[in-house]
């Protein structure tokens, strides 16, 4: 796998950044769980003007991120209220006027779509944001998605036999969001599955059948997201020093593992258990309100060179940015990619 117009050690965003403040209740969005079912209330914006908006909103998102420097571009998540809830909540199969509970990865009850049909998809869902990133964007595009397993954990499941085959129609859904995807131009489709370090003893049961199923022949590169949870949402909890499910994703079909390991400072060596698989590797601490100097980014990017070749390594935040202000966030972005750049000087004489 190749990434031809690329740099060594690209840069890039996870998923989201930081909303403005005109667009959305950023208090009322920090101040509750990352909503799965519909949030309308939060927008600021109402009716028809708010697609708009969350167009400009996008504008500035890519704009920031070229202006950083960054080399495969986002859309920041812009028209989303969490990462899985806009996709999730637009298929077929769910009662959304009647949510269902489940158990957050914090521990607490969240309201979630309810399964009471047969989960399809009725047509594109982001197609279309797809088509203007890219076009606005140009060069390496990246867009994010919820992927199957993910989805199976963050629904109240009144239908299907078991959470199996629940997964897999999920995993038909996204399959078919994906190849509309890269028929709109993007270059990456990223699966979010945070769900399979939160739920790793399930995720050995179906996961990976799952995921291959969701990324079979659509078409382009595809990456995958695992992480310990939002920093802004598990406030205070001291995370894990290594995954609960990793070293499982090698017999997937997913071409980008992308791991967190600034926060949690993760052993690098764990690298060595996804030998075939490309590399975003988190270098940017969410849960630090200050912005990292290169330096510090650099000599990130150097533990983990020991354990992976530079070529498979692709230098990201740790997760999603959506909790910090735009300033910090537009920081530790033009910080990361200054420190790649030292780090790939050092490699390239």
């Amino acid at each position: 796998m190749s990434f031809p117009g690329l740099p060594l050690l690209p840069t890039t965003i996870v998923g989201s950044y930081p909303q403005p403040d005109w667009l959305i209740d950023r208090e009322g969005l920090k101040s509750r769980l990352p909503p799965r079912v519909r949030a309308q209330e939060l927008w600021r914006i109402e009716g028809p003007m708010l697609a708009d908006a969350q167009e400009a909103a996008t504008l500035v998102a890519i704009s920031d991120q070229k202006l950083a420097g960054i080399d495969i571009v986002g859309d920041g998540e812009m028209r989303r209220e969490s990462y899985s809830n806009r996709l999730a909540t637009a298929l077929e199969g769910i009662d959304i006027d009647n949510p269902g509970v489940a158990i957050d990865r914090t521990g607490a009850a969240n309201p979630v779509p309810r399964v009471t049909g047969p989960i399809r998809r009725a047509g594109p869902i982001e197609a279309q944001d797809a088509g203007f990133l890219k076009q606005r964007a140009g060069g390496w595009v990246k867009i994010t998605i919820p992927g199957p397993f993910t989805m199976t954990q963050q629904a109240q499941n009144d239908y299907y036999a078991d959470d199996r085959a629940l997964a897999m129609d999920y995993a038909d859904a996204v399959n078919a969001e994906a190849r509309d995807l890269f028929a709109a131009g993007v270059d990456i489709v990223q699966l979010d599955e945070p769900y399979l370090q939160a739920k790793a003893d399930q995720a050995r049961e179906f996961a990976i059948d799952a995921i291959n199923r969701a990324v079979k022949d659509v078409g382009g590169l595809t990456a995958l997201h695992i992480c310990f949870g939002y920093a802004h949402v598990h406030k205070g909890a001291a995370k894990p020093k290594g995954y609960g499910f990793l070293e499982e994703l090698e017999a997937s079909n997913v071409d980008i593992i992308s791991i967190e390991a600034a926060q949690p400072k993760l052993d690098p060596s764990i690298l060595r258990e996804l030998p075939s698989k490309h590399i975003m590797y988190g270098v940017i601490d969410l849960n630090d309100p200050n912005v990292e100097t290169p330096e510090i980014v650099a000599a990130r990017i150097r533990e983990a060179l020991p354990y992976i070749d530079a070529e498979r390594l692709i230098i990201a935040p740790d997760c999603g940015m959506k909790y910090h202000s735009r300033h910090v966030a537009f920081g530790k972005l033009k910080a990361m990619v200054d420190g790649a750049a030292i780090v790939r000087r050092e490699l390239q004489g």
